[in-house]
């Protein structure tokens, strides 16, 4: 994945939603859409306008989960919670060091969050530090 995209009827709500949850402004940004670039790689988080969304627009959350990987899944989960996102489906065991936890955020777009050594050891083996990247803190 290199960018996602969610829809927002109340784009300016959405946008103060995101830059609170994220801690930054977005980076790049024009009527109706606001841009950020997030995680380890740089990946970037659109959100749009929904009066710019293929029509009709479906009236509950979609099937597909776009997990986004964190270092404290409980940490992260609370946080979404904490601010207003609600429970999709607590943080389950996978196996392997593998958890997932979703959300629907107030407007109404699915965000996953997971821990996985597999995303760890994929970025310690594009990282110059690997040990600190395979520890979960990448070199700065």
């Amino acid at each position: 994945m290199s960018n996602v995209s969610y829809w927002a009827a109340d784009h300016d709500a959405a946008t103060a939603w995101y830059t609170e949850l994220l801690g930054m402004e977005p980076y790049f940004q024009m009527p109706g859409y606001a841009e950020w670039r997030v995680g380890d790689y740089g990946h970037e988080l659109g959100l749009i306008d929904a009066r710019y969304a293929p029509q009709p627009l479906a009236d509950v959350p979609g099937g597909a989960v776009l997990n986004w990987h964190v270092d404290d899944i409980r940490v992260a989960l609370d946080r979404l919670l904490e601010l207003g996102a609600t429970l999709r489906e607590d943080i389950r065991e996978r196996g392997e060091g593998f958890t997932t936890a979703a959300v629907v955020d107030p407007f109404g777009n699915v965000l996953g969050v997971m821990t996985n050594p597999h995303y760890l050891q994929v970025l310690a083996d594009a990282t110059p530090d690997a040990a600190a990247a395979q520890a979960g803190h990448p070199a700065g």
